[in-house]
Protein backbone atom coordinates (compact mmCIF):
# COMPACT_ATOMS: atom_id res chain seq x y z
CA UNK A 1 0.00 0.00 0.00
CA UNK A 2 1.35 3.41 -0.96
CA UNK A 3 2.21 5.91 1.73
CA UNK A 4 -0.40 8.69 1.96
CA UNK A 5 0.75 12.05 0.64
CA UNK A 6 1.47 14.73 3.20
CA UNK A 7 -0.52 17.95 2.94
CA UNK A 8 1.57 20.94 1.87
CA UNK A 9 0.99 24.16 3.80
CA UNK A 10 0.01 27.06 1.53
CA UNK A 11 -0.40 30.62 2.84
CA UNK A 12 -2.71 31.96 0.17
CA UNK A 13 -4.33 30.95 -3.09
CA UNK A 14 -3.34 32.80 -6.26
CA UNK A 15 -5.49 35.83 -7.08
CA UNK A 16 -5.21 35.00 -10.78
CA UNK A 17 -5.16 31.37 -11.83
CA UNK A 18 -4.99 31.51 -15.64
CA UNK A 19 -2.10 32.97 -17.63
CA UNK A 20 -1.18 32.82 -21.27
CA UNK A 21 -0.54 34.54 -24.56
CA UNK A 22 -2.65 37.57 -25.43
CA UNK A 23 -2.91 36.59 -29.10
CA UNK A 24 -5.09 33.49 -29.04
CA UNK A 25 -5.44 33.51 -32.84
CA UNK A 26 -2.20 31.54 -33.08
CA UNK A 27 -4.22 28.38 -32.54
CA UNK A 28 -2.29 27.31 -29.46
CA UNK A 29 -4.76 25.48 -27.30
CA UNK A 30 -2.54 23.51 -24.95
CA UNK A 31 -3.03 24.19 -21.26
CA UNK A 32 -0.37 23.41 -18.67
CA UNK A 33 -1.65 22.68 -15.17
CA UNK A 34 0.47 23.97 -12.28
CA UNK A 35 -0.58 22.78 -8.83
CA UNK A 36 -1.16 25.24 -6.01
CA UNK A 37 1.89 23.92 -4.13
CA UNK A 38 4.05 24.44 -7.24
CA UNK A 39 2.76 28.01 -7.39
CA UNK A 40 3.52 28.45 -3.67
CA UNK A 41 7.11 27.23 -4.16
CA UNK A 42 7.65 29.84 -6.91
CA UNK A 43 6.07 32.54 -4.71
CA UNK A 44 8.18 31.70 -1.66
CA UNK A 45 11.53 31.16 -3.37
CA UNK A 46 11.49 33.48 -6.38
CA UNK A 47 9.33 36.30 -5.01
CA UNK A 48 9.99 36.17 -1.25
CA UNK A 49 13.64 35.07 -1.58
CA UNK A 50 13.52 31.99 0.64
CA UNK A 51 15.99 29.18 0.06
CA UNK A 52 14.83 25.58 -0.38
CA UNK A 53 15.24 24.68 3.29
CA UNK A 54 13.27 27.73 4.47
CA UNK A 55 10.56 27.08 1.89
CA UNK A 56 10.31 23.43 2.96
CA UNK A 57 9.91 24.47 6.61
CA UNK A 58 7.19 27.00 5.77
CA UNK A 59 5.29 24.43 3.70
CA UNK A 60 5.83 21.65 6.25
CA UNK A 61 7.58 19.20 3.91
CA UNK A 62 11.07 17.78 3.32
CA UNK A 63 13.70 19.77 1.43
CA UNK A 64 13.96 17.02 -1.19
CA UNK A 65 10.20 17.28 -1.78
CA UNK A 66 10.28 21.05 -2.23
CA UNK A 67 13.22 20.68 -4.61
CA UNK A 68 11.14 18.36 -6.81
CA UNK A 69 8.04 20.58 -6.58
CA UNK A 70 10.06 23.71 -7.43
CA UNK A 71 11.80 22.06 -10.40
CA UNK A 72 8.44 20.90 -11.78
CA UNK A 73 6.99 24.40 -11.34
CA UNK A 74 9.91 26.09 -13.13
CA UNK A 75 9.72 23.59 -15.99
CA UNK A 76 5.99 24.28 -16.43
CA UNK A 77 6.52 28.04 -16.24
CA UNK A 78 9.27 27.90 -18.86
CA UNK A 79 7.18 25.69 -21.17
CA UNK A 80 4.30 28.14 -20.93
CA UNK A 81 6.44 31.20 -21.64
CA UNK A 82 8.69 29.76 -24.34
CA UNK A 83 6.04 27.78 -26.22
CA UNK A 84 3.13 30.20 -25.72
CA UNK A 85 0.91 27.78 -23.81
CA UNK A 86 -1.80 28.67 -21.33
CA UNK A 87 -0.87 28.10 -17.67
CA UNK A 88 -3.63 27.23 -15.21
CA UNK A 89 -3.07 26.97 -11.46
CA UNK A 90 -5.33 24.43 -9.78
CA UNK A 91 -5.42 21.32 -7.64
CA UNK A 92 -2.73 19.62 -5.63
CA UNK A 93 -2.21 18.21 -2.15
CA UNK A 94 -2.38 21.34 -0.01
CA UNK A 95 -4.16 22.95 2.89
CA UNK A 96 -4.36 26.66 3.55
CA UNK A 97 -2.62 27.80 6.73
CA UNK A 98 -5.96 28.77 8.21
CA UNK A 99 -7.16 25.16 7.79
CA UNK A 100 -4.37 23.64 9.88
CA UNK A 101 -5.42 22.72 13.38
CA UNK A 102 -1.92 22.76 14.83
CA UNK A 103 -1.39 26.51 15.06
CA UNK A 104 1.99 25.93 16.73
CA UNK A 105 3.46 25.40 13.25
CA UNK A 106 1.88 28.56 11.95
CA UNK A 107 4.78 30.70 13.21
CA UNK A 108 6.81 29.37 10.27
CA UNK A 109 4.25 30.81 7.90
CA UNK A 110 5.29 34.09 6.32
CA UNK A 111 1.74 35.40 6.03
CA UNK A 112 1.10 34.92 9.76
CA UNK A 113 4.53 35.67 11.13
CA UNK A 114 3.55 39.21 12.18
CA UNK A 115 0.93 37.80 14.55
CA UNK A 116 3.46 35.69 16.40
CA UNK A 117 6.37 38.10 16.33
CA UNK A 118 8.18 38.49 19.62
CA UNK A 119 8.63 41.97 20.99
CA UNK A 120 12.07 43.16 20.06
CA UNK A 121 13.57 46.30 21.54
CA UNK A 122 14.92 48.43 18.72
CA UNK A 123 18.05 50.38 19.55
CA UNK A 124 18.75 53.80 18.19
Amino acid sequence: MARPRKWRRVCTLPQISLFGPIDLSLGINKIIIMTVEEYESIRLMDLKGLNQQECAEVMGIARSTIQRIYNDARRKLADSMVNGKMLKIEGGDYKLCSDFEDKKNCDGCICHRHRHAKNVKMEG
